[in-house]
Protein backbone atom coordinates (compact mmCIF):
# COMPACT_ATOMS: atom_id res chain seq x y z
CA UNK A 1 0.00 0.00 0.00
CA UNK A 2 1.14 3.51 -0.71
CA UNK A 3 3.17 2.52 -3.75
CA UNK A 4 2.46 4.61 -6.82
CA UNK A 5 2.38 3.21 -10.32
CA UNK A 6 5.17 4.80 -12.36
CA UNK A 7 4.12 3.22 -15.67
CA UNK A 8 1.56 4.50 -18.12
CA UNK A 9 -1.63 2.48 -18.65
CA UNK A 10 -1.28 2.58 -22.44
CA UNK A 11 1.59 2.47 -24.94
CA UNK A 12 2.87 5.72 -26.41
CA UNK A 13 2.04 6.63 -30.00
CA UNK A 14 5.59 5.75 -31.07
CA UNK A 15 5.40 2.36 -29.34
CA UNK A 16 2.02 1.71 -30.90
CA UNK A 17 3.39 2.56 -34.35
CA UNK A 18 6.37 0.24 -33.87
CA UNK A 19 4.01 -2.54 -32.74
CA UNK A 20 1.86 -2.14 -35.87
CA UNK A 21 5.00 -2.28 -37.98
CA UNK A 22 6.47 -5.43 -36.46
CA UNK A 23 3.18 -7.34 -36.35
CA UNK A 24 1.99 -6.50 -39.88
CA UNK A 25 2.25 -9.33 -42.37
CA UNK A 26 1.78 -7.29 -45.55
CA UNK A 27 3.07 -3.98 -46.83
CA UNK A 28 1.61 -1.79 -49.59
CA UNK A 29 4.13 0.40 -51.38
CA UNK A 30 3.27 3.36 -53.60
CA UNK A 31 6.20 4.68 -55.63
CA UNK A 32 6.74 6.25 -59.04
CA UNK A 33 2.99 6.37 -59.63
CA UNK A 34 2.53 2.61 -59.08
CA UNK A 35 1.40 0.49 -56.17
CA UNK A 36 2.59 -2.99 -55.16
CA UNK A 37 1.49 -5.26 -52.34
CA UNK A 38 4.17 -7.36 -50.63
CA UNK A 39 3.19 -10.22 -48.30
CA UNK A 40 5.66 -11.58 -45.77
CA UNK A 41 8.45 -9.64 -47.46
CA UNK A 42 9.52 -7.06 -44.90
CA UNK A 43 11.53 -7.08 -41.71
CA UNK A 44 12.26 -4.30 -39.24
CA UNK A 45 15.62 -3.08 -37.98
CA UNK A 46 16.10 -2.05 -34.36
CA UNK A 47 15.87 1.62 -35.32
CA UNK A 48 12.56 1.12 -37.12
CA UNK A 49 13.92 1.02 -40.68
CA UNK A 50 11.90 -1.23 -42.95
CA UNK A 51 13.94 -3.76 -44.92
CA UNK A 52 11.98 -4.97 -47.93
CA UNK A 53 12.82 -8.13 -49.84
CA UNK A 54 11.43 -7.84 -53.37
CA UNK A 55 11.64 -10.14 -56.41
CA UNK A 56 14.18 -9.33 -59.08
CA UNK A 57 11.47 -8.42 -61.59
CA UNK A 58 9.77 -5.97 -59.23
CA UNK A 59 9.15 -2.54 -60.73
CA UNK A 60 9.95 -1.07 -57.32
CA UNK A 61 13.44 -2.57 -57.38
CA UNK A 62 14.02 -1.28 -60.90
CA UNK A 63 12.91 2.20 -59.83
CA UNK A 64 15.25 2.13 -56.84
CA UNK A 65 18.23 1.10 -58.96
CA UNK A 66 17.59 3.52 -61.82
CA UNK A 67 16.41 6.62 -59.95
CA UNK A 68 18.83 9.51 -59.40
CA UNK A 69 20.94 8.86 -56.31
CA UNK A 70 19.16 5.51 -56.11
CA UNK A 71 16.56 6.97 -53.77
CA UNK A 72 13.00 7.07 -55.18
CA UNK A 73 10.34 8.63 -52.99
CA UNK A 74 7.72 6.19 -51.72
CA UNK A 75 4.90 5.71 -49.22
CA UNK A 76 4.53 2.49 -47.23
CA UNK A 77 1.20 1.48 -45.71
CA UNK A 78 0.61 -1.12 -43.00
CA UNK A 79 -2.77 -2.18 -41.64
CA UNK A 80 -3.35 -3.32 -38.07
CA UNK A 81 -6.13 -5.91 -38.33
CA UNK A 82 -7.93 -7.34 -35.31
CA UNK A 83 -7.17 -11.07 -35.06
CA UNK A 84 -10.73 -11.94 -33.98
CA UNK A 85 -13.91 -11.40 -36.02
CA UNK A 86 -15.34 -8.03 -35.03
CA UNK A 87 -16.92 -5.15 -36.90
CA UNK A 88 -14.47 -2.71 -38.45
CA UNK A 89 -11.46 -5.01 -38.01
CA UNK A 90 -8.91 -2.38 -39.05
CA UNK A 91 -7.73 -1.06 -35.70
CA UNK A 92 -5.12 1.30 -37.15
CA UNK A 93 -3.16 2.21 -40.26
CA UNK A 94 0.48 3.21 -40.37
CA UNK A 95 1.90 5.33 -43.19
CA UNK A 96 5.60 5.96 -43.72
CA UNK A 97 6.87 8.41 -46.35
CA UNK A 98 10.52 8.44 -47.34
CA UNK A 99 13.17 6.91 -49.59
CA UNK A 100 14.31 3.46 -50.66
CA UNK A 101 18.02 2.65 -50.88
CA UNK A 102 19.29 -0.64 -52.39
CA UNK A 103 21.22 -2.48 -49.70
CA UNK A 104 22.66 -6.02 -49.84
CA UNK A 105 20.06 -7.33 -52.29
CA UNK A 106 17.11 -5.70 -50.56
CA UNK A 107 15.58 -2.25 -50.21
CA UNK A 108 16.15 -0.27 -47.02
CA UNK A 109 13.52 2.39 -46.35
CA UNK A 110 14.49 5.66 -44.70
CA UNK A 111 11.41 7.40 -43.34
CA UNK A 112 11.02 11.16 -43.39
CA UNK A 113 7.45 11.14 -42.04
CA UNK A 114 5.47 8.61 -39.99
CA UNK A 115 1.71 8.87 -39.42
CA UNK A 116 -0.43 6.57 -37.28
CA UNK A 117 -4.18 6.70 -37.80
CA UNK A 118 -6.44 5.17 -35.16
CA UNK A 119 -10.18 5.59 -34.51
CA UNK A 120 -9.37 8.67 -32.40
CA UNK A 121 -7.61 10.36 -35.34
CA UNK A 122 -4.28 10.62 -37.13
CA UNK A 123 -1.06 11.56 -35.33
CA UNK A 124 2.34 12.45 -36.81
CA UNK A 125 4.94 10.42 -34.94
CA UNK A 126 8.21 12.12 -34.01
CA UNK A 127 10.98 10.42 -36.01
CA UNK A 128 13.43 10.30 -33.11
CA UNK A 129 10.79 8.84 -30.81
CA UNK A 130 9.84 6.32 -33.49
CA UNK A 131 13.47 5.24 -33.95
CA UNK A 132 14.01 4.92 -30.20
CA UNK A 133 10.74 3.22 -29.30
CA UNK A 134 10.43 -0.52 -28.78
CA UNK A 135 7.42 -2.49 -30.02
CA UNK A 136 5.16 -3.97 -27.40
CA UNK A 137 6.65 -7.27 -26.14
CA UNK A 138 3.32 -9.02 -26.81
CA UNK A 139 2.84 -7.62 -30.34
CA UNK A 140 3.91 -10.69 -32.29
CA UNK A 141 2.01 -13.06 -29.97
CA UNK A 142 -1.17 -10.97 -29.76
CA UNK A 143 -3.05 -12.71 -32.60
CA UNK A 144 -2.53 -16.15 -31.04
CA UNK A 145 -3.37 -14.93 -27.54
CA UNK A 146 -6.59 -13.15 -28.50
CA UNK A 147 -7.69 -15.98 -30.78
CA UNK A 148 -7.28 -18.47 -27.94
CA UNK A 149 -9.14 -16.20 -25.53
CA UNK A 150 -12.07 -15.72 -27.94
CA UNK A 151 -12.31 -19.35 -29.09
CA UNK A 152 -11.61 -21.24 -25.88
CA UNK A 153 -12.48 -18.89 -23.03
CA UNK A 154 -15.68 -17.08 -23.99
CA UNK A 155 -16.83 -17.55 -20.39
CA UNK A 156 -13.81 -15.59 -19.17
CA UNK A 157 -14.55 -12.76 -21.61
CA UNK A 158 -18.12 -12.60 -20.30
CA UNK A 159 -16.85 -12.56 -16.73
CA UNK A 160 -14.57 -9.62 -17.53
CA UNK A 161 -17.60 -7.54 -18.50
CA UNK A 162 -18.31 -7.28 -14.77
CA UNK A 163 -15.44 -4.77 -14.68
CA UNK A 164 -17.13 -2.61 -17.33
CA UNK A 165 -19.41 0.32 -16.54
CA UNK A 166 -22.97 -1.03 -16.92
CA UNK A 167 -23.88 1.96 -19.11
CA UNK A 168 -21.27 0.81 -21.66
CA UNK A 169 -22.99 -2.57 -21.86
CA UNK A 170 -26.46 -1.20 -22.55
CA UNK A 171 -27.84 -2.88 -25.68
CA UNK A 172 -24.78 -5.12 -26.05
CA UNK A 173 -25.26 -8.14 -28.32
CA UNK A 174 -21.65 -9.41 -28.32
CA UNK A 175 -18.36 -8.76 -26.51
CA UNK A 176 -15.04 -9.80 -28.00
CA UNK A 177 -11.38 -9.28 -27.03
CA UNK A 178 -10.11 -6.64 -29.45
CA UNK A 179 -6.50 -5.95 -28.40
CA UNK A 180 -3.95 -6.69 -25.73
CA UNK A 181 -0.63 -5.07 -24.90
CA UNK A 182 1.65 -5.06 -21.90
CA UNK A 183 -0.54 -2.47 -20.15
CA UNK A 184 -4.04 -3.87 -20.59
CA UNK A 185 -6.80 -5.66 -22.47
CA UNK A 186 -9.33 -3.94 -24.74
CA UNK A 187 -12.83 -5.35 -25.26
CA UNK A 188 -15.04 -4.57 -28.26
CA UNK A 189 -18.69 -4.16 -27.22
CA UNK A 190 -21.01 -4.57 -30.20
CA UNK A 191 -24.59 -3.36 -30.26
CA UNK A 192 -27.25 -3.76 -32.93
CA UNK A 193 -26.09 -0.72 -34.93
CA UNK A 194 -23.00 0.53 -33.15
CA UNK A 195 -19.99 -0.55 -31.14
CA UNK A 196 -17.61 0.78 -28.52
CA UNK A 197 -14.31 -0.22 -26.94
CA UNK A 198 -13.46 -0.52 -23.25
CA UNK A 199 -9.95 -0.88 -21.88
CA UNK A 200 -9.16 -2.90 -18.76
CA UNK A 201 -5.79 -1.86 -17.37
CA UNK A 202 -3.45 -4.37 -15.72
CA UNK A 203 -2.18 -3.66 -12.21
CA UNK A 204 1.38 -3.78 -13.59
CA UNK A 205 2.85 -4.09 -17.10
CA UNK A 206 3.44 -7.56 -18.57
CA UNK A 207 6.78 -8.04 -20.29
CA UNK A 208 6.10 -11.57 -21.56
CA UNK A 209 3.35 -14.14 -21.97
CA UNK A 210 4.00 -15.60 -18.52
CA UNK A 211 3.44 -12.24 -16.86
CA UNK A 212 0.39 -11.66 -19.05
CA UNK A 213 -1.14 -14.87 -17.70
CA UNK A 214 -0.74 -13.57 -14.16
CA UNK A 215 -2.18 -10.16 -15.06
CA UNK A 216 -5.22 -11.83 -16.65
CA UNK A 217 -5.76 -13.98 -13.56
CA UNK A 218 -5.81 -10.83 -11.43
CA UNK A 219 -8.41 -9.25 -13.71
CA UNK A 220 -10.55 -12.40 -13.62
CA UNK A 221 -10.32 -12.57 -9.82
CA UNK A 222 -11.51 -8.97 -9.59
CA UNK A 223 -14.29 -9.73 -12.05
CA UNK A 224 -15.34 -12.80 -10.07
CA UNK A 225 -15.82 -10.64 -6.99
CA UNK A 226 -17.93 -8.09 -8.89
CA UNK A 227 -21.66 -8.31 -9.51
CA UNK A 228 -23.03 -9.06 -12.97
CA UNK A 229 -23.93 -5.79 -14.76
CA UNK A 230 -27.64 -5.11 -14.92
CA UNK A 231 -27.43 -4.44 -18.66
CA UNK A 232 -25.99 -7.91 -19.22
CA UNK A 233 -28.61 -9.44 -16.92
CA UNK A 234 -31.35 -7.84 -18.98
CA UNK A 235 -29.70 -9.08 -22.18
CA UNK A 236 -29.69 -12.64 -20.84
CA UNK A 237 -33.31 -12.37 -19.75
CA UNK A 238 -34.35 -11.09 -23.18
CA UNK A 239 -32.44 -13.90 -24.82
CA UNK A 240 -34.05 -16.53 -22.62
CA UNK A 241 -37.47 -15.31 -23.64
Amino acid sequence: MGDSQSWTAAPSTAERARSVLIAAWSCAVTAQGGREEFVGAHSVAEDGRVLLHVPEDSTLLAAAVCAPRGEPSAVLEFADVAPVPVRHRIRARLWMAGWFVPEDGRLAFRATRVVLREPTGAVVVDLDEFAGAAPDPLATAEARLLGHLADCHADAVERLTRLVDPDSLHGAVRVQPLAVDRYGLTLRIERARAHGDVRLAFHAPADDVGQLTERMHVLLTRAGAASCPRALQRQRADGDG
